[in-house]
């Protein structure tokens, strides 16, 4: 058998556990084995200029729950890269609003600063903060060239994520209509507002999954409301820039959008054995370890853990891979320069971790990874290798790249040693 005949004899569920902002370097910058933060003797020897400091200064690890990090646009993203030298990272934050970056002297900043008065978009975490993520890479397998698909923040993002594009479309109905676009920020504000208007008019993977009769699901808070009218101040709320699809032309048309449920479906269908071929599960207020949202990095990590042990208890662990990553770099500090597949990205490096009872166990990939190897191996696995291409699309659209079909792009089915004895549930407590 093919490695493509293994993986569609063992893995029937796909699950996507995607959360926010965080570089690979500032989660698993020191993790054994990976091409993390270059050191020496335990110090390490890149050195990011500075302006307040007049000097360069060191990443540093930091045992604080909550971060400012720094902004994240396109604009930022190559401010941070520089060319490839990868040393704007200070520079990019002090020219931000975030207050501790230029406030140095305050009092109240201390927890944001490094002990060179860094941002603390130089920090990095180990084992000892996020014990349970490092639990993950270490008995499964960890991604050290998993780059954000865009230069961008969130919502291209997440739109590169269920569709490999990221664009603007003078007309959301018309798919030749649209072109690349990394900013959104006029559609950003439709969706905040809960206008219940169509935006992004290009085929995304929930199009061809319908098409050829495939299962899937997106989970978002309880409390999640897409259009108004909406209650005010929802408890398990996920922002509209993790949820893009109830604005795609496609879903409209294809009558899917009850396919966007919450994560109780979730986890009654994670214990039932009823979950769907394909599943993304995103996260909602104060779990999504967003820096400078007020809310500590263990609330997420628990949140992520409740997630896998939910699927690992279930009665489809064994049919099972679950891909975890965090949507863009969130301005922190990352050493390694991104590659170019198009005029969009890729972007800057996040973490990914693949957990699965046929994972290859302790295995580092180098691969260069991005999310459109999540849409690869769907389309290998249940849709017959179909791409998101305009050439075969029954629905075509103008995007530049097919972004499956790049020379540089990794397969994930690297990832999985299937003549292995599957790995038993490795259960964590949520809050360790």
């Amino acid at each position: 058998m093919t490695k493509l005949e293994q993986a569609k004899a063992h893995l029937k569920h796909l699950v996507f556990i995607v959360q926010e902002n965080r570089s690979f370097d500032h989660y698993f910058g020191t993790f054994p084995g990976a091409e993390g933060i270059p050191m020496r003797n335990g110090r390490p020897t890149v050195c990011v200029p500075d302006p307040i400091a007049h000097t360069c200064v060191r990443p540093y690890h930091t045992s604080e729950q909550l971060q400012e990090g720094g902004p994240h646009g396109q604009r930022h993203s190559e401010l941070d890269v520089d060319g490839g030298k990868m040393d704007g990272f200070v520079r990019t934050v002090i020219d931000s609003p975030l207050y501790c970056a230029d406030h140095r002297s305050d009092p109240n900043c201390a927890g944001y600063l490094g002990p060179q008065g860094q941002p603390d978009v130089m920090s990095y975490h180990t084992a000892k903060e996020i014990p349970n993520y490092w639990r993950y890479a270490k008995e499964f397998v960890l991604q050290d060239h998993m780059f954000a698909p865009a230069d961008s923040w969130t919502l291209p993002a997440h739109l590169f994520l269920v569709s490999a594009w990221a664009a603007h479309c003078t007309d959301p109905r018309d798919p030749m209509s649209c072109a690349s676009d990394l900013y959104l920020n006029r559609e950003f504000q439709t969706m905040r507002a809960h206008q219940d208007v169509p935006l992004w008019a290009w085929t995304d993977i929930t199009y061809v999954l319908h098409e050829q009769g495939v299962s899937w699901g997106y989970y978002v808070g309880d409390d999640t409301c897409f259009f108004d009218p909406c209650p005010g101040h929802p408890r398990e709320n996920t922002v509209a820039q993790q949820n893009p699809l109830p604005w795609f032309t496609t879903i409209r048309e294809t009558g899917q959008m009850d396919r966007i449920q919450t994560h109780s479906q979730f986890f009654r269908q994670a214990a039932s054995g009823n979950l769907p071929s394909v599943s993304w599960v995103m996260p909602y207020n104060g779990v999504g370890e967003h820096p400078a949202s007020g809310a500590p990095i263990w609330k997420g990590q628990r949140h992520v853990t409740n997630v896998v042990n939910a699927l690992m208890r279930g009665p489809d662990w064994n049919e099972t891979a679950i891909f975890l990553t965090w949507d863009d770099w969130g301005g922190f500090y990352d050493h390694v320069k991104p590659p170019r597949v198009d005029l969009n990205g890729y972007g800057i490096r996040v973490p990914g971790l693949v957990i699965s009872p046929w994972a290859r166990a302790g295995l580092i990939d180098s691969q260069t990874l991005s999310f459109d190897a999540y849409l690869k191996l769907i389309e290998d696995l249940f849709l017959g290798k179909e791409r998101l291409d305009p050439a075969t699309l029954s629905r075509p659209d103008p995007r530049p790249t097919v972004r499956e079909k790049a020379s540089i792009l990794g397969n994930l089915l690297n990832d999985f040693d299937f003549p292995q004895e599957p790995m038993p549930p490795l259960i964590l407590d949520p809050r360790p």
